[in-house]
């Protein structure tokens, strides 16, 4: 896949084509602001079965292209419970997250505190999908649980 990062409006493109790409996004309320000449904030939710929900917040830069991300927080909630967490606050002091630095993911049973590496997250290159396929597989397993 291209990486639309290269300008705002190949991301804006990327992020409202997600629905085709994607079939188990089934509704979706994420929405590319821009903040001014260089600045644009994505922000929503994208629902999908067995009650989930992905709600996105990033921060993107585009002063030089290609464009980049300065920030973001991702949850992904299932009804009224928040499952898991991705965001990009550093955390130097953590040894075990040097390897992916500063992206991360907060997992249970201490969802606050207990934090792993995110490989798949970049300042670079888009997370949306890797994030996507995540929610789709976890949809996949809740579904074979249920049967």
């Amino acid at each position: 896949m291209t990486n639309p990062f290269r300008t705002p409006e190949d991301y804006e493109l990327f992020l409202y084509s997600l629905r085709e790409r994607y079939a188990g996004i089934h509704a979706s309320s994420l929405a590319f602001i821009r903040r001014g000449a260089s600045l644009a904030r994505m922000t929503g939710e994208a629902c999908f079965d067995e009650g989930l929900r992905l709600v996105v917040r990033e921060r993107l830069v585009f002063d030089r292209l290609p464009m980049t991300l300065d920030s973001y927080g991702y949850e992904v909630w299932r009804g009224e419970k928040k499952l898991y967490w991705y965001d990009s606050q550093p955390h130097p002091d953590d040894s075990a997250l040097q390897a992916t630095h500063p992206h991360h993911k907060h997992v249970r049973p201490d969802i606050k505190r207990h934090r792993i590496p995110a490989p798949a997250l970049s300042f670079t290159q888009p997370n949306l999908p890797a994030l996507i396929e995540e929610i789709e597989a976890l949809v996949e397993s809740l579904k074979a649980q249920a049967r």
